[in-house]
């Protein structure tokens, strides 16, 4: 009878052991095996915009952070001095075209003089027309270049997308090739999630992935495009700055590295932004195909 009286602790007390071993093993599958990250961005396609011609800034159309379409006028540069290099060069191409007019019909009318001219200034003759037919065709495309020059003068969007870190004003005199401002693309959102290297067997091209992102309560899904095929070595010095530096998280014990795999995003549920930079969690919920892997 006491026996008996002590079986319903025993058992109680085995499923408790058994309940805590199921979930000590779950707990180190997660934390340990499961390909999931809380160490992943938002990332996004950016375009740095600059003037490709020297001028001051006669307008500026965009505000800072302004969503834009493809073509939309960005600004403008004072086109003053580039619509006269194109009097200029038309000019200039009227002039060459005359001088080639004649240097042809000069080259023609000793031909037809055989025996009036030597042979040297027979073949002066028909050089000077050959370099007037060259500096016409070299006076043409100045033209083009001063009419690409005033083009220029427009800068417009190459793409949908958000005008930001806007540092522009009108009057400020804007040197070509310096960046005044970028251009986040709309649809070029992704996410980039850093794994450890010891969960990268669970993960292949077209899993199923699940994003949250830190503040945002609606849940994000996505799909795994492609897994980086190298990161910086930090302990090798010159190494290339062009591959991903990954800084472990900790430095006391000897930590796998962490992988770049980048994930494309589903179409977004109403009321979600992305912002480029945003941190997310993100876990792997259905296996890709083998067969997928290879051909990256």
């Amino acid at each position: 009878m006491k026996i008996l009286s002590f079986l319903p602790r025993v058992v109680a007390t085995l499923a408790m052991v058994a309940l805590a071993l199921f979930l000590g093993m779950h707990l180190w599958h997660y934390y340990m095996e499961a390909p999931w990250t809380r160490d992943a961005r938002v990332r996004s396609e950016v375009t740095q915009l600059a003037g490709d011609v020297s001028g001051l800034i006669s307008e500026v159309r965009v505000r800072d952070n302004q969503h834009v379409q493809r073509g939309e006028l960005l600004f403008r540069i004072d086109p003053a001095r580039y619509v006269l290099a194109v009097e200029v060069a038309k000019a200039n191409l009227q002039s060459s075209r005359l001088l080639m007019t004649q240097k042809q019909r000069d080259a023609s009318r000793a031909d037809r003089l055989q025996s009036a001219l030597s042979q040297a200034a027979k073949e002066q003759a028909i050089a000077d027309a050959d370099v007037a037919s060259a500096n016409y065709q070299q006076a043409q495309v100045q033209l083009a270049q001063a009419k690409l020059d005033l083009d220029r003068t427009e800068v417009r969007a190459p793409c949908e997308g958000f005008v930001t870190n806007l540092d522009l004003h009108v009057g400020a005199y804007l040197h070509a090739g310096t960046a005044v401002m970028a251009l986040v693309h709309a649809d070029g959102f992704y996410v980039a999630g850093y794994f450890e290297e010891t969960r990268l067997s669970r993960i292949q091209p077209g899993a199923q992935v699940r994003i949250e992102l830190m503040g945002v309560s609606t849940p994000l899904t996505g799909t795994v495009a492609s897994i980086a095929r190298g990161i910086q070595d930090r302990e090798l010095s010159g190494s290339s700055g062009l591959l991903a530096n990954v800084n472990p998280t900790f430095q006391w014990v000897r930590l796998a590295q962490r992988i770049p795999v980048r994930i494309e995003l589903a179409p977004l549920p109403a009321g979600v932004h992305l912002v480029a930079g945003q941190t997310a969690s993100v876990e792997v919920i259905e296996s890709g195909s083998p067969e997928s892997a290879t051909q990256l």
